[in-house]
């Protein structure tokens, strides 16, 4: 059997999203990488090409998609199928987090965050999940926030979203075990990405990093690891599992 792997990540333009794209294509894996903006996964996509023979990366492929949209999902659905079926591996990675106090939380931003974040990934999971079944090797892994064991200050949208993450993945767990397939989360503390930079003042991302056991930042690196144990062979009797990497931020 092919050790090579199909694997369909979200949220892959930049961040901690991009970084897991580029491990599983060092890995030898067939890669459908989605974001919600087209000139973004172009931009990723010169990357990932540069360091492939002949400037074209050949297994990877790159579809825009809105995963809080339903029909935009099925199209994602349908243009990965054309690149791989079955799929092995879904990552979902996508999520937005706006900074905003509670008592400014607008109805229609409070929508949103729960439409990317819960939903989307409610929706990019049951629209692959026919796929995943198709392996011997199913892995869903779930990217939640180490902010939905604490709570933090001005995201309250973001929190209850990745807290509906965490208990969505144990329910996945059980309702497709019987398919063998694996549904995990990694909970990461604040990471040093593009976008936590701009949503998160400086004062809070140190108060955050005095507080971890690791008094350092985390960057997007720290995450893929464990997202690529979780993935892999050797976590295949892993499944309804929180994998916290937040540098001992939440030492329970």
């Amino acid at each position: 059997m092919s050790t090579a792997r199909a694997v369909v990540v979200t949220g892959a333009a930049g961040g901690i999203g991009s970084e897991i794209v580029d491990r599983f294509l060092a890995n030898g894996d067939t890669v459908v990488a989605t974001d919600l903006a087209q000139d973004a996964l172009d931009a990723w996509r010169v990357r990932w090409d540069s360091a492939a023979p002949g400037g074209r990366h050949p297994s990877l492929h790159t579809v825009a998609a809105d995963i809080s949209d339903e029909e935009s999902v099925a199209a994602l659905a349908g243009a990965a199928r054309q690149h791989t079926d079955p799929v092995d591996v879904l990552i979902n990675c996508a999520g937005i987090f706006p900074t905003v106090h509670f008592e400014q939380m607008t109805v229609e931003l409070w929508r949103e965050v729960l439409d990317v974040n819960l939903t989307g990934t409610y929706l990019v999971t049951r629209a692959f999940v026919p796929l995943l079944k198709g392996s011997s090797r199913g892995r869903i892994v779930n990217i939640g926030s180490g902010s939905a064991l604490g709570g933090t200050p001005m995201q309250s949208a973001y929190v209850a979203s990745k807290a509906g993450i965490s208990g969505l993945t144990r329910t996945l767990a059980r309702d497709l075990g019987d398919y063998g397939i694996t549904v995990n989360l990694i909970t990461p503390g604040l990471t040093l990405t593009p976008a936590a930079i701009a949503s998160v003042p400086e004062p809070v991302r140190e108060s955050q990093r005095l507080i971890r056991a690791l008094k350092r930042h985390a960057v997007a690196e720290d995450i893929v690891g464990p997202v690529f144990f979780l993935a892999s062979d050797d976590a295949a009797f892993v499944t309804g599992q929180t994998l916290n990497v937040d540098g001992g931020r939440h030492l329970l």
